[in-house]
């Protein structure tokens, strides 16, 4: 373990984040809100005082394998929430800092889960902040500093398959760097098409931008305590429900249309399949509520709304579902396990695991029945390799592990079934609200410190999908050597 070059690159990454918190700090002047303007410039100035004595001092051994690059990952998520944490400290609008941390956390993972019971109390700067950090983690903290800075190990692309979600990160490029900037490139533009189209439906431009930085990085924070029903307005629904799902396609497929390689696209099998589980979610959810809403046109749009709002984990709300009939509450939950599309900035298992598992368990049968049988898992028509399939077993262990123990933690707090259970699961998922005392009209605030603690890492668990986390706190990884 080059212990070295992690201490030089986190410090290297933590200078980023010192920069960015100049910019909340800009709207905050803006808005002449002099409490907030002084909390991130002080934030600001710790993290800078920090990092930049420490990066300078460039070890002479560059060299970085994954398991470096699994180290700092989960250490940079770390520090940068801890940071990032300070302005709602030191401006008092979130007076304990454990409340701080969640709030955090939840925003850079893009999970969305909160613990304000009134939002629209914070300051401009705080708001922009909160769904800043949304954006900045939707792509990855990591990516979005190699489109920015050049890092110094050639074996940076160990750092962007460590944070990548999925199965595993296809190189769509040589070098990592240029990688990071097309797919940085095509997020942003995304992200500003949003703007334009949310202000077309008279949304209000900061509003715009929230709520594009919360869509585009699924998170699902907003500026209204009662979501994005505040508007009222079924063109911004229909405008955020289709961004919703657009950022849960796999950027794959948005390389390669850029790129004119219009034939790849054909073999993103996964994609086929998100789009199939939405229509049949929204199709059963729809039946469903049609007694509760006066047309099929409102049912539908609601539906829609909410299906996509989950399965891209993003996390806002046009409705209460909790007071949904059941088939349609066990759809959305079934969505928040599920996720999105592996290379997106959404959250969840990833629909590309649930179709592996689903095969792998079919190949088990069929060798169970025809023992001499030769087969493999194929994904997009061709076959994967067998650590492919390993890898994505050994996460669905790693992901119930972590689920039972956070579980049997948050259960201390002797509420409800359903809202423990959906508590850790929306956690996990990065979606942001789940069912019962935490669902869409509610929050996390009557938590304990030790479940907003232990959610917090749970949600870190499930942006980093488990394995860079569990690295850095493996104690043999730190003394023994191997690449």
């Amino acid at each position: 373990m080059n212990k070295k070059i992690i201490i030089h690159m986190s410090a290297k990454i933590l200078r980023v984040e010192a920069v960015l918190l100049l910019i909340p700090a800009i709207v905050s002047l803006i808005y002449r809100e002099a409490q907030s303007a002084t909390a991130f410039f002080i934030t600001a100035a710790i993290v800078a005082a920090i990092s930049i004595p420490i990066s300078l001092k460039k070890p002479q051994d560059t060299t970085m394998y994954a398991k470096e690059g699994l180290v700092i990952v989960a250490l940079v998520w770390i520090i940068w929430s801890v940071f990032g944490a300070l302005p709602f400290y030191i401006s008092g609008e979130i007076p304990h800092f454990v409340d701080c941390l969640f709030e955090t956390v939840s925003g850079f993972t893009t999970t969305g889960s909160t613990i304000l019971t009134n939002v629209e109390v914070l300051s401009y700067g705080m708001l922009f902040w909160r769904s800043f950090t949304h954006w900045i983690g939707g792509m990855g903290v990591l990516i979005f500093v190699m489109a920015v800075i050049p890092l110094t190990s050639k074996h940076s692309i160990h750092l962007m398959r460590a944070e990548m979600p999925g199965p595993d990160v296809d190189k769509l490029v040589p070098k990592a760097k240029s990688m990071a900037l097309i797919l940085y490139g095509i997020y942003a533009v995304m992200t500003l098409i949003l703007v334009v189209l949310l202000l077309l439906g008279d949304m209000p431009l900061f509003d715009s931008i929230i709520h594009a930085f919360g869509t585009a990085g699924t998170g699902g924070f907003s500026m209204k305590n009662a979501s994005i029903g505040y508007y009222n307005s079924a063109y911004i629904d229909n405008v955020l429900a289709a961004a919703m799902l657009l950022f849960g396609v796999n950027f794959n497929v948005y390389f390669y249309i850029v790129m004119r390689r219009f034939g790849l696209i054909k073999k993103e099998e996964e994609v086929r399949v998100y789009f199939g589980i939405v229509l049949l979610s929204v199709l059963l959810i729809t039946l469903s509520i049609l007694p509760i809403y006066e047309s099929a046109a409102t049912a539908l749009r609601y539906s829609f709304f909410q299906v996509t709002s989950v399965i891209s984990t993003t996390g806002y709300a046009t409705a209460d579902y909790n007071t949904w009939p059941q088939i349609a509450k066990t759809v959305l939950l079934l969505l928040t396990a599920i996720g999105a599309c592996a290379g997106s900035t959404a959250g969840g298992i990833k629909v590309s695991r649930i179709v592996i598992l689903f095969r792998s368990v079919k190949l088990g049968i069929k060798k169970m029945i025809h023992p001499k049988a030769v087969g493999v898992v194929k994904m997009g028509g061709s076959a994967l390799n067998a650590e492919t399939v390993r890898g994505v077993l050994l996460y669905m262990i790693g992901y119930v592990m972590i689920f039972g123990a956070a579980l049997l933690i948050v259960s201390f707090n002797q509420l409800d079934f359903e809202t423990t259970f959906s508590s850790v699961l929306t956690c996990l998922g990065n979606v942001g609200p789940g069912f019962g005392a935490v669902g869409p009209a509610s929050n996390f605030a009557a938590l304990s410190n030790l479940s907003k603690v232990t959610l917090s890492f749970v949600m870190l668990f499930g942006r980093l999908e488990i394995f860079p986390l569990l690295m850095l706190f493996t104690p043999a990884i730190w003394k023994k050597k191997f690449v």
